[in-house]
């Protein structure tokens, strides 16, 4: 499959969010998307992605962004991730990784010398017609939401 990039037509996904409602990419067309993949619900970096994006996400609002997750996990684990941290966005319960196939973020990683198949984390920050305007794979975990704005300064 062919690295998303810059430019890009956003490839169209749907799944379910943490509180059983069906999320389509229709859904933001004529609004900016901060569409964002992390790899695992509550551990240390991805609970610093969403604090940040949570603290943040009036901010995003102002500025006509609107803010989805996505991971592997599922449903229930979104929804006491969610809950546990006040996240105001949905969470997509990709469990099959159709999304994080269609998207490239479903790769081979190493770990301590060991390879596997896992999400890499990444942002592609969508524009009102679908098109790929900003693709971010160095992701700051802590202070993600200013890594989005400086490029819209």
């Amino acid at each position: 499959m062919e690295q998303l990039k810059e430019g890009m037509k956003a490839p169209p996904f749907e799944g379910i969010d943490q509180n059983g409602n069906m999320i389509s990419s229709g859904d933001f067309r004529g609004k900016k998307l901060v569409l964002y993949f992390y790899p695992k619900d509550d551990t240390s970096g991805c609970t610093a992605e969403a604090c940040d994006l949570r603290d943040n996400y009036n901010t995003f609002i102002k500025k006509g962004f609107t803010v989805v997750g996505v991971s592997m996990d599922s449903e229930t684990s979104h929804k006491k991730f969610a809950e546990k941290y006040s996240l105001p966005f949905p969470i997509i319960a990709d469990t099959s990784k159709k999304i994080l196939n269609d998207y490239g973020v479903w790769k081979e990683k190493s770990l301590y010398g060991k390879t596997f198949l896992g999400t890499v984390r990444t942002t592609f920050i969508i524009d009102e017609k679908g098109i790929i305007e900003k693709v971010i794979t160095k992701v700051n975990t802590k202070a993600h939401s200013d890594q989005i704005f400086k490029m819209y300064q």
